[in-house]
């Protein structure tokens, strides 16, 4: 059994320096040496140097966190119960990752930046996944389900980054929020409900 290939090796070695010392110390010699790598071998996998494998390390990161929220949510069924575990899951999620909170305590700034190019293909997924979830819904009559998706996917990642008043540890608090900031002008309203 082999270990992770090189490529992996480097980006693990990447996150590893940024959590120890935090992204504007963090150099490539660091992350040659965490990965047990020449730097050159670095530079041939990422020619853009130190910036492009910062970037590249943070779009690596986003990518795994999206996977761990798509797993989390598997197992519910409809778009409420996806939204509730989504945002539950996904605020633990974020407020547990070692590398994210050292990094927005102290460098904000220069983390916003390299996230930034991630941010339109992270919201694509989210998108996606809201209208594959809306296909199985009952929407109201004049909704269209693509402008719904970019609503959901937009609050969602919303309230991941800044829940406001709302306490997204607390599951009802959640699914009170999810039904009347979310879904109250998407779904369908049915007798009983």
């Amino acid at each position: 059994m082999s270990g992770p290939d090189t490529r992996t090796r480097i980006l693990e070695g990447a996150v590893a320096c940024v959590e120890r010392w935090g992204l504007a110390k963090t150099s490539l010699e660091d992350v040659a040496n965490e990965a047990g790598l020449s730097r050159a071998t670095v530079y041939r996998y990422f020619a853009g140097g130190r910036d492009q494998l910062i970037s590249e390390a943070i779009g690596w990161e986003v990518a795994k966190y999206l996977g761990r929220l798509s797993d989390a949510i598997a197992p519910e069924v409809g778009v409420e119960a996806k939204l509730v575990r989504g945002l539950v899951f996904g605020h633990q999620a974020i407020d547990e990752h070692l590398l994210l909170q050292r990094v927005l305590s102290s460098e904000p700034e220069v983390f916003l930046a390299g996230f930034q190019p991630t941010m339109p293909a992270m919201a694509a997924l989210v998108q996606a996944e809201a209208r594959r979830l809306l296909d199985d819904e009952r929407l109201r009559p004049d909704i269209d389900p693509d402008e719904a998706a970019g609503y959901l996917s937009g609050l969602f990642l919303s309230y991941l980054g800044n829940p406001g008043h709302w306490d997204l540890t607390d599951e009802a608090a959640v699914r009170r929020l999810v039904r009347t900031q979310f879904l109250a002008g998407i779904l369908e309203v049915t007798e009983g409900a």
